[in-house]
């Protein structure tokens, strides 16, 4: 194994045992539950938005170590972006994880977040990792649905 897929790998356990942002926001602008039903992942996503700014993310849940390495990455990539940041993140994240082709450079582009890269190989696992994703997207677009990958 490459020394680097290796470091993914442990970045991902981390996060998945150690979740970064753990926990509520405190008097949050916009909230909303997740699940994925197949896996098992469930998480409640408290967001406080500020003008455009997101000033504050957190999540709470359970779920796989995929599905909550994804959460916590989530929160640190998009603390003090704006909406439209947040956006832009999550379809280069969403196209890193569905897309055929293997470029390196939109890897490199994510930071952190590349490490879940190696998911798109697993297409069943995506949904685990795109969860907190479709999570936030549904909270700032006040989508009364639940969010759910099935």
């Amino acid at each position: 194994m490459s020394d680097i897929r290796e470091l993914y790998q442990q970045m991902i356990i981390d996060h998945g045992r150690h979740p970064r942002n753990f926990g509520h926001v405190e008097k949050p602008t916009h909230t909303k539950l997740g699940q994925n039903p197949l896996c098992g992942d469930e998480l409640l996503l408290t967001v406080k938005i500020k003008g455009d700014i997101i000033t504050a993310i957190k999540f709470q849940g359970k779920g796989c170590a995929i599905s909550m390495a994804s959460a916590s990455l989530m929160t640190e990539a998009l603390q003090g972006k704006t909406i439209a940041e947040a956006g832009k993140i999550f379809g280069a994240f969403h196209q890193m994880l569905t897309n055929e082709t293997n470029d390196d450079s939109q890897v490199e582009r994510l930071g952190k977040l590349g490490v879940l890269s190696g998911v798109r190989a697993f297409p069943v696992r995506v949904k685990c990792a795109t969860l907190a994703w479709h999570t936030l997207d549904a909270a700032l677009k006040d989508d009364d649905q639940p969010v759910s990958t099935e």
